[in-house]
């Protein structure tokens, strides 16, 4: 009698384990699933990983492989290909370099920061250029505590500072404020540039102020015609070119004239200097 009890217990434990069983079932072939799906996953990115080696490997073999054959005295033609394709190579390491260092560049928003203050501020360095050529370098120190306030510089003292903070708001951030004082600055260079380049015998400088934004030429015309005034105005101080051009002279029909028209529009879109050599190839000077 005990023993058919305790087999009836027995049994039932039994049932009970493997209902328990069949309940549990799901819950740990779920995170099985996901355990898998990560492996998967890791394996993905550790074949990707491993392809971009084995390409490495293979970039750098062959350029070992074509110094080597250079290194032999083979025939002049091989020797060429492979110096050809070495230098190919190089390039394509350089402009990979380049690029990554570019990128970082532009992570910054394209200007030099240097902290300063023990982190309390930075020093910022913009560069100018005009056609290719870097001219001058500014450095501006910008504060971060107790607020954030423009501090030491080297800006030229026309360049309005205060008001270009305030109309960027430089409470809120620097990159609005920079690349706004960045396209006055190259503007300015600019100008300056053009009036520097500027180099013709018939055309004389009567004036012009430290921001280059008001610029007085006397031009030579050919023959016995009088000489004409010409007076650009930049009054948009971010631009190389100017909103305004005026001639004059006191011959009236010649400032009216159509090829004094052409000539203004070659200075309204053009820079200074390359209009007036367009104007004095076309022998509106001399």
């Amino acid at each position: 009698m005990e023993a058919a009890s305790s087999a009836g217990v027995l049994s039932h434990l039994s049932l009970l384990e493997v209902q328990a069983r069949s309940r549990g079932g799901p819950p740990q072939q779920q995170s099985r699933v996901k355990e898998l799906k990560a492996k998967v996953e890791a394996l993905k990115a550790q074949r990707e990983q491993l392809k971009v080696e084995i390409q490495t490997q293979k970039s750098l073999q062959k350029l070992r492989s074509s110094e080597d054959r250079l290194g032999a005295d083979e025939d002049e033609e091989g020797m060429e290909e492979d110096e050809e394709s070495s230098q190919l190579l190089r390039l394509m390491a350089r402009h990979l370099e380049l690029t990554d260092v570019l990128r970082a560049h532009h992570l910054i928003g394209g200007y030099d920061i240097v902290n300063t203050r023990q982190g309390k501020g930075v020093c910022v360095s913009l560069a100018t250029a005009y056609e290719g050529v870097y001219l001058d370098t500014y450095n501006l120190e910008i504060d971060f505590k107790p607020k954030v306030r423009l501090g030491r510089h080297n800006i030229p003292p026309f360049i309005p500072l205060s008001v270009l903070s305030e109309q960027s708001d430089l409470q809120a951030g620097m990159r609005a404020f920079l690349d706004t004082l960045s396209q006055h600055l190259n503007a300015f260079v600019g100008r300056r540039q053009q009036l520097k380049l500027e180099q013709h015998k018939s055309v004389e400088v009567m004036d012009s102020n430290v921001l280059c934004s008001v610029l007085v030429l006397m031009l030579s015309v050919p023959r016995t015609k009088p000489a004409v005034l010409c007076t650009l105005e930049y009054t948009d101080h971010t631009r190389c070119l100017p909103t305004r051009v005026h001639f004059d002279c006191e011959d009236k029909q010649l400032s009216d004239s159509p090829q004094w028209k052409r000539s203004h529009s070659l200075l309204m879109k053009t820079p200074v200097h390359r209009a007036l050599t367009a104007m004095k190839k076309m022998a509106f000077i001399l």
